[in-house]
């Protein structure tokens, strides 16, 4: 009997290794999620075009069309849909690359099985904030730049662009705390759900290419505001 729960959040397993696969198609379903697997590329895309997901989970390695592939092809038609890659490459070089495409996380094999739901778990729940914050405010602009929340597409003085889902989530946390000072363990926590004891400079390195972005002067910002010892503050000076 086919499962027509409306509640169940629904994810595209990419991966050609069949082993992996099976194992995560039952480990998924027992945790309440209703899956479909694509062996390649083509079908995955197949997939896409006939049925609607939460998230994605991309191998890189695949037949037909690689993940990376895969994964801009998602981002033409949808900005905002989660993807997580999740490979045996482990260079620095296919973390940037797969974080560039749009991916909005990358985990490497071999992995641990609850570090991969966990992060699933949190990648769903920045999502519905991420949709319900969007409801309010759609476009938001400040200074000579315009942020689409919807679509995802900004506009400065020279220039247009995408955001990744992972830089407009920072965008939109830090304009939501507008005139508060945010701390990075809080942004760790709140838009990559991760533990904020955590040292990382993950924050630092989204605010660099956010002021590059939206700052006229990236090294002497006028929005986002660095605040030495507590983190950063966004704030638009009335004109």
């Amino acid at each position: 009997m086919p499962d027509t729960n409306p509640t169940k959040k629904r994810i595209l397993l990419v991966e050609d290794e069949e082993s992996l696969a099976v194992g995560l198609e039952y480990n998924f379903t027992e945790e309440g999620y209703k899956i479909n697997w694509a062996k390649d590329g083509r079908e995955a895309l197949k997939f896409i075009e006939e049925n609607s997901y939460d998230l994605i989970i991309l191998d890189i390695m695949l037949p037909y069309l690689n993940g990376f592939e895969i994964a801009a092809k998602v981002r033409e038609t949808d900005p905002q849909m989660p993807i997580l890659i999740l490979t045996a490459r482990t260079s620095a070089g296919d973390k940037v690359k797969g974080l560039e495409t749009g991916a909005d996380d990358y985990l490497t094999k071999p992995f641990h099985l609850k570090e991969l739901l966990l992060r699933i778990k949190g990648m769903l729940k920045r999502r519905e904030w991420y949709k319900d914050t969007t409801s309010d405010l759609s476009v938001y602009t400040f200074g000579k730049n315009e942020i689409n929340f919807e679509n995802l597409k900004c506009k400065n003085d020279n220039d247009e662009f995408t955001l990744t889902p992972r830089e407009a989530m920072l965008m939109k946390y830090l304009i939501n705390s507008k005139d508060r000072i945010v701390s990075r363990k809080e942004l760790i926590e709140k838009v990559w759900d991760m533990n904020p004891e955590i040292e990382t400079r993950t924050v630092d390195n989204f605010i660099v290419r956010l002021r590059k972005y939206f700052e006229t002067d990236p090294s002497n910002p006028s929005f986002i505001k660095s605040v030495r010892g507590a983190g950063y503050l966004f704030s638009v000076k009335p004109e």
